[in-house]
């Protein structure tokens, strides 16, 4: 059972990390969102959603998702490889005695 002490320090800590993320957040999502949905990029997705809800027979709804998925998952195993990479290194230098 947590002390009221460390309770309150783990508080304070999660409320120190929430707002030092608050200051990295760009306000300008409104025209970020507008230049993004506009761009080349989101055209050509379009067209892979097209294509892949065609190929498949389902919905765009559907392949969107799937599309979405994959993207997520891409995403979630490069972030996963950078950390273990990171931590590699760091171990790596850690044990490497300094000269």
């Amino acid at each position: 059972m947590m002390s009221d002490n460390n309770q309150a320090m783990i508080q304070l800590l999660n409320t120190a990390i929430v707002k030092s993320k608050e200051k990295r957040i760009d306000i300008s999502y409104e025209e970020r969102l507008a230049k993004t949905c506009g761009s080349e990029a989101v055209e050509s997705i379009s067209v892979a959603i097209d294509h892949l809800a065609q190929k498949l027979n389902v919905s765009r709804d559907q392949a969107t998702m799937q599309i979405v998925d994959v993207i997520r998952e891409l995403d979630t195993i490069w972030n996963d490889y950078l950390v273990m990479e990171g931590l590699s290194n760091l171990k790596d230098s850690l044990k490497t005695p300094k000269q």
